[in-house]
């Protein structure tokens, strides 16, 4: 399972953003620096409102949903790079996720000690990003200096890495992260090699008050972190209240309803978090539907049908024959699979067919 880690700087709200996406309290949220110190897991169910659809079309009482894995990062401090706070140790562990959601403090609160002594998310942002490209640019160098024999001695590998590498350097030099630089598909397989920190997939969580939730649009640490993260990083950034979804894990269904709709919004947007960072990841969902179960099930964005059957089993992949599909739209336009088929728009597909996110299938194999 592909994992996301939950990055930022002490005291913005990480722990907490990990205990209302995992509806735990696992991890310990306490005002001061460094509470995490050892990186919490929880895996996380994704929000899918196609599933509750699909439910009542195949008229089942059993609904699996999709999942994905968060980790709880320790508060990163400047200096990390060279050690500093828990600086090795959090670059490791950042090291070994697949994306990074990292968490920015847009509140103002008296009570809440900030590291910097001011709130300022822009400059938290660029805290962060500095130790991870100066950690990646020793990094970069230093696969360099050891590949440089080999290089000249025409050793085609070497010669494709450091290439790649020579192409990194600079723009990490000038403070950018290795996201930014345009490489060829070919070239971007050979950079995860390296496993770059600031290769990594991101995403920027704008934390804000509860009370600021409904507003979010219009506040002015959000406006300067959206306009930053896309301009300087290519990125995206979404809107959270992780003390909102803290208060609601405790809560019913209901309960948390009632409670948004008193604060004026339909979600506290960690919802729409999760479902950002697994397609952040490059996952997509495919379904399959029957009375026993609605399942929605995990693929890579370009996976072949037999791949996708293969996540059920490895036997659906050794032994596939062919894959009966709708896509969701369709079946749930017209109702049931029987009218999909009636109208030509339940497929059979082959080997070669590259499944879309949302199709609901039916996998034919023999082994």
């Amino acid at each position: 399972m592909l994992k996301a880690g939950i990055v930022g700087l002490p005291n913005v709200g990480k722990s907490t953003l990990f205990n209302a996406v995992t509806r735990t309290r696992k991890a310990e949220s306490a005002n001061y620096p460094f509470c995490t110190i050892d990186p919490n897991v929880g895996i996380v169910t994704v929000p899918d409102a196609r599933l509750q659809v699909l439910q009542k079309i195949a008229k089942t009482n059993v609904v699996i949903p999709a999942a994905v894995e968060f980790v709880d990062i320790a508060g990163l401090v400047k200096g990390a790079s060279a050690g500093e706070g828990l600086g090795n140790k959090f670059l490791s562990h950042i090291r070994e996720v697949d994306a990074i959601v990292q968490v920015v403090r847009c509140f103002e609160d008296a009570d809440i000690h900030h590291v910097s002594g001011t709130v300022d998310p822009v400059r938290d942002i660029e805290i962060i990003n500095t130790e991870l490209v100066i950690a990646d640019l020793e990094s970069v160098k230093k696969k360099r200096a050891s590949i440089a024999k080999d290089a000249k001695r025409g050793d085609k590998e070497a010669i494709a890495q450091d290439a790649v590498l020579a192409k990194l350097e600079p723009v990490l030099d000038a403070g950018k992260p290795a996201l930014t630089v345009e490489l060829t598909p070919e070239e971007k397989v050979i950079s995860r090699i390296f496993c770059l920190l600031t290769d990594k997939p991101t995403i920027f969580a704008c934390n804000v008050k509860e009370s600021d939730l409904a507003t979010a649009d219009q506040n002015p640490y959000v406006l300067k972190v959206r306009d930053y993260v896309k301009t300087h990083l290519a990125c995206e950034a979404t809107v959270i209240s992780a003390q909102i979804e803290s208060d609601l894990i405790d809560l019913s269904d209901e309960e948390a309803k009632a409670f948004l709709q008193e604060l004026g919004v339909q979600e506290s947007g960690v919802g729409a978090l999760i479902r950002a960072t697994y397609h952040l990841l490059g996952l997509r969902t495919y379904f399959t539907a029957g009375e026993k179960e609605v399942r929605a099930w995990t693929i890579h964005v370009g996976d072949t049908a037999p791949k996708a059957a293969g996540v059920i089993h490895s036997d659906f992949e050794r032994g596939f024959i062919k894959a009966e599909t709708v896509a969701y739209d369709d079946l749930v336009r017209l109702g049931s699979v029987a009218a999909a088929r009636d109208k030509g728009l339940y497929r059979m597909e082959g080997k070669e067919y590259v499944v879309k996110d949302g199709d609901v299938m039916l996998f034919k194999f023999n082994v």
